[in-house]
């Protein structure tokens, strides 16, 4: 992986620890990514919290308050751009799945889905951070709330959420 793509996943599992310490049952979350070195350039009095970068290229988030994902966080990123200071974004959101064997109790009708979903045995919430950069970048961290003590995480964790991402930054 490139120092750039090393950066991108630190950053992403420094998110996910921040959002983890509130525990669960947490709105989605939104953050720029911007260079550590940029970030202390502009605001030297943040040293002290930040440190100095450790790597060449270390990212730094900045959550942005306000963000309302709603039901579609998919539509709710559709509104948003972001300037060009800004390297790359990350959103941190909680889901609820069945295990694919479980998927038959589904029915046609998505609240009934979602009252199904939310009240089956075997349901599993996740935490996923993804992220990317305007260079490309793109990677995920995951967390099963039944499975604490792992974080899994890959380039294509959340495909669909993460394409939503980039294109903020079009």
């Amino acid at each position: 992986m490139t120092t750039r793509g090393e950066a991108l996943v630190a950053c992403l599992m420094e998110i996910e620890r921040h959002v983890g310490s509130s525990g669960w049952d947490q709105p989605a979350r939104l953050f720029a990514l911007v260079p550590t070195a940029a970030l202390l350039e502009a605001e030297p009095s943040l040293a002290a919290h930040l440190g100095q970068p450790t790597s060449l290229g270390a990212l730094s988030s900045v959550e942005q308050g306000g963000f309302a994902a709603g039901d579609d966080p998919v539509a709710a990123l559709a509104r948003i751009s972001w300037p060009a200071a800004v390297h790359g974004c990350a959103i941190a959101l909680e889901r609820t799945f069945l295990p694919a064997d479980a998927e038959g109790d589904l029915t046609d009708d998505p609240d009934q889905n979602a009252r199904i979903v939310a009240t089956h045995p075997r349901r599993q919430d996740v935490r996923v951070v993804v992220g990317c950069t305007r260079d490309g970048q793109r990677h995920g961290v995951g967390r099963l709330q039944s499975n604490p003590d792992d974080l899994l995480g890959g380039q294509d964790l959340v495909p669909g959420l993460t394409s939503a991402l980039a294109r903020t930054l079009e």
